[in-house]
């Protein structure tokens, strides 16, 4: 059974940076992709970036592309989400997803793993 524990969410001004992480623990060895979700209040969770463990391939939400950076240390069994240039429509929980083999991270209904979120928001 996988654990995923999610750190460094906060609160920031519109234009400023956070760097989320994700520490998984347990059945890492059969992952297949992690990504994060997020979760405003009233919206549905939507996907924002995602990477396959064995392909390194990254997918982006639209709307992040080119200020949002997902990575990953195998060596720490970590997954992160880097934020620049955040903006106030970013704000929401944010939760770390993780997928063994049959599974996926692009949408939540195929996720197997979830953190417990970790809120982040901006002001303008």
């Amino acid at each position: 059974q996988g654990k995923l524990v999610e750190s460094g969410g906060g609160s920031v001004q519109a234009g400023g940076s956070l760097r989320l992480s994700c520490a998984a623990s347990g059945s890492t060895s059969s992952i297949y992709c992690m990504g994060w979700f997020r979760q405003a209040p009233g919206k549905e969770r939507e996907r924002v970036a995602r990477i396959y463990t064995n392909s390194g391939k990254m997918f982006y939400a639209d709307s992040v592309k080119g200020r949002f950076t997902i990575s990953q240390d195998n060596a720490k069994n970590t997954l992160y989400l880097q934020m620049n240039s955040l903006k106030p429509e970013d704000t929401a929980m944010y939760y770390c997803a993780a997928a063994q083999s049959g599974g996926d991270c692009y949408t939540a209904n195929l996720v197997n793993y979830w953190g417990q979120g970790t809120q982040v928001t901006v002001s303008s």
